[in-house]
């Protein structure tokens, strides 16, 4: 049995993360920020599903200075829990937010430097750490504030938003998402600030979770014990956005890694919570599982034997059970078997081989249908996500191994390309653009012309 990683305590409003605290569950609102009523909703929806903390885009000041109505409206309305404000692309903005929010989240990935263009840039080592002083220079000001109004941060590192100065010296890789975080917390220790949460995410388990742990490493090397938010970014929806949240979450989870949690699924936010609840009760269980699991390996297949009271639990506990092992690559084979004669297992025989299939697609082993990596939305996201998922699902369903990217806004969406063959980013009110990998092949089209022109990219592409 694994023992939960120590961190360092992070107070957020009147929640604590990390030490001794239990894991903390949280979700995003998808509304509109300037919409104060519908945002107020949400975040009531979220946190009577068991919601601790309750995340919303700040796009810009508007935003920003809207959470001090939106956090009033909550609170005179009995919800305490603390508010987050996620902040892209413009630094003043944290610094408002700073003043009415419990939290901030910032990305280094696009706090300073500029918008990726995928270019390689060339650096002397001088002029490297010229860019790192331009970072300090307006992080200090931003940790000033924060200091102030006792304001905690989140400093949140995705796969698909690494700056181009990140990516053309260390490249795609852990070490580089790795560097792009530590190089913000060196200034956060520098100047004595210590509320601070630490998240990096891909939609990519794989890299999720060896990033992570490489991070850790890296943290500990530097004696730096900073509590840390999981997700797997992108996840999806249904089957598979549960699926492999629990294969990528869970494998750090059964670690002792993690200190809150996100499960980010392309569905309405309240409904991210319960997977994110039943993901840490299944902890101490799949934890035992991992190493039934890992005793059971023999010619390259895990064999899994377990039980469950319904599907969700069922896909949630096998995912968790053996995701560490399949990205490790202990085996590349699943066999799942029910304990005994379980009714449900009779009844639902048919889950055992579609479920090790989704496993193994999850952990990138074994491609079996069509992936499809799309985001959660948000007050950034301007078309109907969930709708377009369906129509999108509805007409490739049947490409056995294609991925595709359906992402609300530009903030990770050619990043994350990077690991889809095609991509579908919203790219303002009613205009989409259309992706080969990083690649914008299509800009500004209609909203009721996207998927339509999107099959016909994938249709001609297969032609040739």
């Amino acid at each position: 049995m694994s023992t939960r990683r120590i961190s360092s305590v992070c107070h957020v409003g009147q929640i604590a993360i990390g030490g001794d605290n239990p894991i903390r569950i949280q979700s995003m609102a998808t509304t509109d920020t300037n919409d104060t009523e519908a945002s107020v909703a949400q975040a009531k929806r979220i946190i009577d599903a068991g919601g601790e903390i309750v995340r919303f885009t700040t796009q810009g000041t508007r935003e920003a200075e809207n959470m001090k109505n939106i956090s009033a409206r909550l609170k005179a309305d009995g919800y305490t829990q603390p508010l987050v404000a996620d902040v892209h692309f413009t630094a003043h903005t944290a610094d408002i937010a700073a003043q009415y929010c419990e939290k901030v989240r910032i990305n280094p990935g696009n706090y300073v430097d500029p918008g990726r263009t995928f270019k390689h840039l060339e650096y002397t080592d001088e002029e490297y750490a010229a860019e790192l002083k331009k970072i300090e220079e307006k992080l200090v000001p931003f940790i000033n504030i924060c200091k102030e109004h006792h304001t905690a941060v989140r400093i949140g590192v995705n796969h698909g938003s690494l700056s181009d100065r990140i990516m053309s010296r260390y490249g795609d890789t852990p070490e580089g998402i790795v560097e792009s975080c530590m190089e913000f917390l060196r200034i956060f220790r520098r100047e004595q600030f210590d509320d601070v949460v630490i998240s990096i995410k891909a939609s990519n388990t794989v890299v999720m979770v060896t990033t992570v742990r490489l991070l850790v490493k890296t943290m500990d090397a530097e004696d730096m014990h900073y509590p840390l938010h999981l997700g797997v970014t992108e996840a999806g929806e249904g089957e598979d956005g549960r699926i492999k949240s629990a294969v990528g979450i869970g494998a750090l989870l059964t670690e002792g890694i993690g200190d809150t949690i996100r499960v980010s699924l392309s569905e309405e936010p309240e409904c991210e919570i319960p997977v994110a609840r039943k993901l840490v009760e299944l902890i101490p269980e799949c934890t035992h599982l991992r190493a039934e699991a890992e005793a059971s390996i023999k010619d390259d297949t895990i064999t899994l034997t377990l039980d469950a009271p319904d599907q969700e639990t069922l896909q949630l506990k096998a995912a968790m059970a053996v995701g560490a092992l399949l990205i490790d690559r202990k085996a590349t084979k699943l066999e799942l078997r029910p304990i005994g004669d379980s009714q449900f297992f009779t009844l639902h025989s048919s889950l055992f081989t579609s479920l090790a299939d989704s496993i193994l697609q999850a952990a990138r082993i074994k491609f079996t249908k069509t992936e499809y990596i799309s985001c959660p939305g948000c007050g950034r996201t301007l078309y109907n996500l969930q709708d377009t998922i369906r129509r999108i699902k509805a007409a490739t369903s049947h490409l056995v191994g294609l991925k595709i990217g359906i992402m609300g806004c530009i903030v990770n969406g050619p990043g994350e390309m990077a690991d889809a063959d095609y991509g579908y980013v919203g790219a303002g009110r009613g205009k989409i653009s259309l992706y080969r990998q990083k690649e914008c092949v299509l800009k500004n089209i209609p909203e009721e012309e996207a998927v339509d022109r999107l099959l016909e990219l994938i249709n001609n592409d297969q032609k040739q």
